[in-house]
């Protein structure tokens, strides 16, 4: 984002699962707590926070909360259950689909940036189904961390065939990657053990998946192989 950005492409940043639920409970409450954050604190609201400042940093033109309520708040009661199979009562994906689609009428994207769902997450897995059935062209799918990390040969098997598999160096923005991850302060203890391992991990994994240079790799259709070719 923070190339296409220097390129001269308008980013635009979506988040799904956005919404405060007030007084959190449960799960949900438990999800804050152990990130040392009290039951007072809005903790959605902090992480609206996160995302724009994490915007700012990679040159996001355009900001956007879709307001639905994250997984611990739609019946998942546990860290196991976050990724194990879907809830049948979760239709989760039906109101983002719905959304994205709205967005994409509106913003006619040239590219849609979404995760590959690598670790199984269910908020993951409710957005791939739903950007796939929003919005089928110009999509590129990235290897989403941390999950990526803990196993660099994971392979996604919840998108359509047909996608191609493609690496974007990303040297160029590398720094401000690893910066705008910072950013995300209620989250990089608990996920990485503070910013100094995570900005470690991050250049580490770029090399990696770039054999020898940064990089990023994609799962991509057809029609966004050539945009990401272009995007050096």
């Amino acid at each position: 984002m923070a190339q296409l950005a220097d390129a001269g492409w308008r980013s635009v940043m979506a988040t799904a699962f956005t919404a405060t639920v007030l007084p959190a409970t449960g799960f949900a409450l438990a999800c804050q707590l152990d990130k040392g954050l009290g039951p007072e604190v809005d903790y959605m609201a902090l992480r609206r926070e996160e995302d724009r400042a994490a915007a700012d940093i990679l040159g996001v033109a355009d900001l956007r909360w879709l307001d639905l309520p994250e997984a611990p708040h739609r019946g998942y009661g546990s860290a196991k259950a976050l990724f194990g199979a879907l809830r049948a009562d979760d239709a989760a994906w039906r109101p983002l689909a719905d959304k994205i689609k709205a967005l994409a009428e509106e913003l006619q994207p040239d590219l849609v940036l979404a995760p590959q769902g690598l670790g199984n997450h269910v908020d993951h897995r409710q957005m791939i189904r739903a950007v796939q059935q929003a919005a089928p062209r110009h999509l590129a799918f990235y290897r989403d961390t941390p999950y990526a990390l803990r196993d660099t040969n994971a392979v996604s098997d919840h998108m359509d065939p047909g996608l191609h598999a493609c690496a974007l160096g990303i040297a160029a923005g590398l720094e401000r990657k690893i910066t705008a991850s910072c950013a995300y302060r209620s989250q990089i203890g608990f996920q990485f053990g503070g910013s100094a391992r995570l900005a470690a991990a991050l250049r580490e994994f770029a090399v990696v998946e770039g054999q020898g240079r940064p990089a990023e790799r994609f799962l991509a259709s057809p029609d966004a192989l050539d945009l990401l070719s272009g995007s050096h």
